[in-house]
């Protein structure tokens, strides 16, 4: 088990503190989607300090369901080219690192370890819709994490929805409890692949304070 730098914190921020304008541009502001990817190379100790900050978001009762599954090789690769559409083929091969966001759909087997408050494991047993939504929904958002983390380390990500979940299962996790949610590419982003950015609706369209 290698040891994470970032683990052995020095002075922690002080509890309700905003991050400074450079933070907030770094994760949101100025962040874009890449279809297009530099050749360097994204060192396995970068992938697991990446994981190593996103699984500290919450999720429901702690359950975290998601399963990252970090495709690298060309072997890997070639597996996964034939399950996305066309239009994702070039960039994802040009990724370093492409994640397959899943989750386990036996998430619940692992409250022992996530939840002491209660054993929830035969509520989600009994119930199949509860277990199927709670996976997904926390999966998904374990997932966003998973792109703020890799922001917050200098990465750069091109989320994808674009391909055959079926095809992915059988390549990479037949056999298992984990089903693929979405993709995201991930490694350091090519300026020249960038489109416009588009707009955002304003504040006045999509929320209501009540």
């Amino acid at each position: 088990m290698t040891t994470d730098p970032l683990a052995q914190s020095v002075e922690p921020p002080r509890h309700g503190e905003a991050l400074d304008k450079a933070a907030l541009e770094q994760l949101f502001l100025s962040a874009r989607s890449y279809p297009a990817w530099t050749d360097k190379p994204v060192e396995p100790v970068v992938l697991e300090r990446l994981y190593n900050i996103l699984r500290w978001g919450p999720t429901s009762m702690n359950c975290s369901p998601a399963r990252f599954i970090f495709v690298t090789s060309p072997e890997a690769k070639d597996r996964l080219l034939p399950c996305l559409m066309p239009g994702n083929v070039d960039k994802t091969k040009a990724a370093p690192v492409t994640v397959i966001v899943a989750h386990d759909t036996r998430f619940h087997d692992h409250f022992p370890k996530l939840w002491s408050v209660s054993d929830p494991r035969g509520m989600y047993e009994s119930n199949e819709a509860l277990r199927e939504m709670t996976a997904l929904k926390n999966g998904t958002l374990q997932g966003a994490y998973l792109i703020l983390a890799a922001r917050a380390l200098g990465l750069d990500c091109g989320p994808m929805a674009g391909f055959d979940a079926a095809k992915v299962d059988k390549a990479f996790l037949e056999g298992g409890t984990w089903t693929a949610n979405f993709l995201v590419n991930i490694g350091y982003g090519a300026e020249e692949g960038l489109f416009p950015r588009g707009p955002r609706l304003p504040f006045e369209d999509v929320c209501q304070v009540v």
